[in-house]
Protein backbone atom coordinates (compact mmCIF):
# COMPACT_ATOMS: atom_id res chain seq x y z
CA UNK A 1 0.00 0.00 0.00
CA UNK A 2 1.39 3.16 -0.60
CA UNK A 3 0.66 6.55 1.35
CA UNK A 4 -0.74 9.64 -0.34
CA UNK A 5 -0.84 13.28 0.87
CA UNK A 6 -3.40 16.30 0.01
CA UNK A 7 -1.72 19.16 -1.22
CA UNK A 8 -2.69 22.72 -0.61
CA UNK A 9 -5.52 22.65 -3.40
CA UNK A 10 -6.73 19.16 -1.81
CA UNK A 11 -5.11 17.37 -5.19
CA UNK A 12 -4.27 13.51 -4.14
CA UNK A 13 -0.78 13.23 -4.30
CA UNK A 14 1.45 9.90 -4.23
CA UNK A 15 5.45 9.87 -4.16
CA UNK A 16 6.55 7.35 -7.11
CA UNK A 17 9.88 6.63 -8.54
CA UNK A 18 10.88 6.87 -11.90
CA UNK A 19 13.36 4.14 -13.16
CA UNK A 20 16.08 5.56 -15.19
CA UNK A 21 17.58 2.94 -17.97
CA UNK A 22 20.65 3.00 -15.42
CA UNK A 23 18.46 1.86 -13.38
CA UNK A 24 18.70 4.98 -10.92
CA UNK A 25 15.44 5.99 -9.31
CA UNK A 26 14.06 9.53 -8.89
CA UNK A 27 11.66 10.12 -6.42
CA UNK A 28 8.42 12.58 -8.07
CA UNK A 29 4.95 13.79 -6.87
CA UNK A 30 2.54 12.51 -9.08
CA UNK A 31 -0.96 13.13 -9.02
CA UNK A 32 -4.06 11.20 -9.26
CA UNK A 33 -5.87 12.74 -11.98
CA UNK A 34 -9.11 10.17 -12.98
CA UNK A 35 -10.16 12.07 -16.04
CA UNK A 36 -6.63 10.04 -17.43
CA UNK A 37 -7.26 6.91 -18.61
CA UNK A 38 -3.70 5.19 -18.90
CA UNK A 39 -1.11 4.33 -16.68
CA UNK A 40 1.15 7.69 -16.43
CA UNK A 41 1.75 10.61 -18.43
CA UNK A 42 4.53 13.28 -18.26
CA UNK A 43 6.41 16.20 -19.79
CA UNK A 44 8.68 16.09 -22.47
CA UNK A 45 11.04 18.22 -20.08
CA UNK A 46 11.06 15.47 -17.45
CA UNK A 47 12.11 12.85 -20.09
CA UNK A 48 16.10 13.72 -21.01
CA UNK A 49 17.22 11.96 -18.02
CA UNK A 50 15.70 8.97 -17.86
CA UNK A 51 16.95 6.97 -21.23
CA UNK A 52 13.34 5.39 -22.07
CA UNK A 53 12.87 4.17 -25.29
CA UNK A 54 10.49 5.59 -27.07
CA UNK A 55 7.78 2.88 -28.95
CA UNK A 56 4.68 4.83 -30.53
CA UNK A 57 2.29 7.92 -30.45
CA UNK A 58 -1.28 8.38 -29.58
CA UNK A 59 -3.69 11.08 -29.92
CA UNK A 60 -6.27 11.40 -27.21
CA UNK A 61 -8.90 13.97 -25.87
CA UNK A 62 -7.97 15.97 -23.31
CA UNK A 63 -9.50 19.24 -21.22
CA UNK A 64 -7.51 20.69 -24.10
CA UNK A 65 -8.91 18.71 -26.93
CA UNK A 66 -7.09 16.58 -29.01
CA UNK A 67 -3.51 16.17 -28.05
CA UNK A 68 -0.83 13.96 -29.30
CA UNK A 69 1.67 12.40 -26.70
CA UNK A 70 4.56 10.36 -27.52
CA UNK A 71 4.73 6.58 -25.87
CA UNK A 72 7.65 5.26 -24.02
CA UNK A 73 8.50 1.87 -22.36
CA UNK A 74 8.87 3.08 -19.17
CA UNK A 75 9.68 1.55 -15.42
CA UNK A 76 8.46 3.10 -11.93
CA UNK A 77 8.96 1.74 -8.62
CA UNK A 78 5.43 1.98 -6.50
CA UNK A 79 5.48 0.76 -3.05
CA UNK A 80 8.13 -1.45 -3.53
CA UNK A 81 7.58 -3.05 -6.83
CA UNK A 82 8.56 -2.28 -10.08
CA UNK A 83 6.25 -1.85 -13.02
CA UNK A 84 7.36 -1.98 -16.92
CA UNK A 85 4.30 0.55 -18.29
CA UNK A 86 3.46 2.62 -20.95
CA UNK A 87 4.84 6.31 -20.48
CA UNK A 88 2.63 8.98 -22.33
CA UNK A 89 4.72 12.09 -22.84
CA UNK A 90 3.43 15.32 -23.92
CA UNK A 91 3.77 18.85 -23.67
CA UNK A 92 2.32 21.24 -21.23
CA UNK A 93 1.62 19.16 -18.39
CA UNK A 94 2.68 20.51 -14.85
CA UNK A 95 2.40 17.62 -12.95
CA UNK A 96 3.34 14.18 -13.29
CA UNK A 97 -0.19 12.42 -13.47
CA UNK A 98 -1.18 8.69 -12.51
CA UNK A 99 -3.86 7.32 -14.42
CA UNK A 100 -6.92 5.62 -14.07
CA UNK A 101 -5.79 2.25 -14.65
CA UNK A 102 -4.08 1.79 -11.40
CA UNK A 103 -7.39 1.97 -10.29
CA UNK A 104 -7.75 -1.30 -12.31
CA UNK A 105 -5.21 -3.33 -9.57
CA UNK A 106 -5.80 -1.59 -6.70
CA UNK A 107 -7.76 0.42 -4.00
CA UNK A 108 -7.78 3.75 -3.90
CA UNK A 109 -8.93 5.22 -0.10
CA UNK A 110 -9.87 9.08 -0.14
CA UNK A 111 -11.07 10.47 3.36
CA UNK A 112 -10.27 14.05 3.77
CA UNK A 113 -11.58 14.95 7.54
CA UNK A 114 -8.90 12.11 8.75
CA UNK A 115 -6.26 12.96 5.91
CA UNK A 116 -6.24 9.17 5.12
CA UNK A 117 -4.82 8.68 1.42
CA UNK A 118 -4.08 5.57 0.50
CA UNK A 119 -3.59 3.51 -3.03
CA UNK A 120 -3.01 -0.31 -1.64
Amino acid sequence: MIEGFFDDQDALLFEINFITSDGLELAVDAMLDKGFSDWLAINHQDLDALGWTYFDQQTMRTARGDVRFDIYAGKLGIDGSEFNIPIHVGKNLTEVLLGRQWLTTRRLVVDMPSGELTLG
